[in-house]
């Protein structure tokens, strides 16, 4: 699949992938000399950086420091504090992995609860956790699959970073059998997500381990769709064209849809230049020819798509495309949230503007939206009520079934930038779901500390 580049040579292959130590040289190959290089080379300490040519290939090198793809993918200073920057740069090569442990840590990772959305597989003589699972929503169930904990590049603001630290906040399951044996005790999950990192860096026929199963195993009769996670459309679009695993890929797609299960790609699509190369293009096709349906989501970043002409771009090229415009995101509360967030407000109006310039084909997307702690929440409306201004909020999902499509309201805060920072309305003290919510965390905790954590990391 993939190679790391080993030659100096400026013209390589789409799948040729460069790390921290070739920052340099992509911009010197290129003729540049950028002045905050070495504040870059910081930032990659904390964030990891990982790039294909492909996507280098996408960025207006002309004027790369507003490229919307150099910012997707490439550390920007502003990304720490100065007082950040200078520990890392006056640190001693020694010492430095202490340090950098420590400002990652300070960073919130695996943000909105993900540790409690562990289940626990309940076995004939002990309990144990399941690490490499995510079970937060009644019918969807997330699988992170070992070999599938990488990408083919990193996104500059990636909220599950501490994939590719490794260590405890890694989620990661290196065979199917406990997801086998876990589904089979959960009828009520319709829907399986393959996730990461990016499942698709996996060689189809390691992928093919995971997925046979839901296929072939009776007692999993009642698993409908098959969802996989990637970004392989916009960092390396070639794995669906010409690449060597390409064939097993599509015969292992074909296996899925042959027994009448739905298996749609989640694209991550964040801004329309990343639809716009052409091997993007006849990919997109070529799955869709399979009978594979297509859906992208994305969260509003500042300096990537943080306007409401840059998403209506977007969501008509989708549609042009075949592509489902599915959810808008808000910018989560981990990693480098502080230079890339949008303030709720913002957003709203950044939301409701693109609408208004799209056909109601484009209108299937849903936001904006905080994948927060109990849920997905919706920012559904600004509006006076009672001589007050607020937020009108909305579930689309909820760790509860029961507060899904519950409305309520919180004061409106221009600078409120995520669920934590809004006050209820109307003078009442808390949100309807906030004691139950802690309830569930504590009964959570319980069960963990009842329960057998058998390697967590490779489990």
């Amino acid at each position: 699949m993939l190679k790391e580049k080993k030659s100096t040579a400026l013209k390589e292959s789409p799948g040729t992938w460069y790390t921290r130590k070739d920052i340099s040289y992509i911009f010197t190959a290129r003729g540049i000399k950028d002045d905050r290089l070495n504040e870059r080379l910081a930032v990659a300490r904390i964030f990891p950086f990982k790039a294909t040519e492909h996507v280098l290939s996408l960025i207006n090198w002309d004027n790369y420091k507003t490229d919307p793809i150099f910012h997707l993918i490439f550390p920007q200073p502003e990304m720490l504090s100065k007082e950040e920057l200078d520990q890392i740069l006056n640190t001693p090569e020694n010492e430095l992995p202490e340090v950098i442990n420590k400002i990652r840590l300070t960073k919130n990772p695996n943000p909105a609860g993900q540790e409690f959305n562990r289940p626990v597989l309940e076995l004939e003589d002990h309990e144990e956790i399941v690490d490499g699972i995510q079970h937060k929503y009644e019918q969807t169930v997330l699988v992170f699959p070992e070999r599938g904990q990488n990408c083919f590049a990193f996104c500059s603001y990636c909220f599950r970073a501490p994939q590719f630290w490794g260590g405890e906040n890694k989620f990661s399951e290196r065979t199917p059998e406990r997801m086998i044996s876990y589904l089979t005790q959960h009828k009520e999950v319709t829907d399986v997500l393959f996730t990461g990192g990016d499942p698709l860096t996996m060689k189809a026929s390691e992928l093919e381990k995971f997925i046979i199963p839901l296929l072939e195993n009776p007692e999993l009769s009642h698993i409908q769709n098959i969802r996989i996670g990637t970004k392989a459309l916009t960092f390396y679009p070639q794995l669906f064209l010409n690449d060597p695993d390409t064939d097993k890929l599509f015969s292992l797609l074909e296996k899925i849809t042959s027994a009448e299960k739905h298996v749609t790609v989640m694209a991550h699509f964040s801004n329309p230049n990343e639809l716009k190369h052409p091997d993007t293009i006849k990919a997109v096709k070529k799955i869709k020819s399979y009978g594979i349906s297509i859906r992208s989501q994305a969260p509003t970043m500042r300096n990537i798509n943080d306007s409401a002409d840059i998403w209506a771009e977007m969501w008509q090229l989708q549609v042009k495309l075949g592509i489902i415009p599915y959810y808008m995101f808000i910018t989560r509360d981990t990693g480098p949230k502080d230079y890339f967030e949008v303030p709720l407000a913002e957003a709203y109006n950044i939301y409701i503007k693109a609408r208004e310039k799209v056909s109601g084909l484009g209108h299937t997307v849903r936001g904006p939206s905080m994948s927060c702690s109990p849920g997905k929440i919706c920012v559904m409306g600004i509006e006076t009520l009672n001589n007050e201004k607020v937020f009108i909020l909305k579930f689309l999902q909820a760790r509860n079934p029961e507060w899904q499509e519950r409305v309520f309201f919180a004061e409106y805060d221009p600078n409120a930038h995520w669920i934590s920072d809004l006050k209820p309305a109307f003078g009442e003290k808390e949100f309807f779901f906030e004691t139950e919510l802690k309830e569930i965390y504590d009964k959570k905790k319980e069960e963990f500390s009842h329960s057998l954590i058998i390697n967590l990391s490779f489990g």
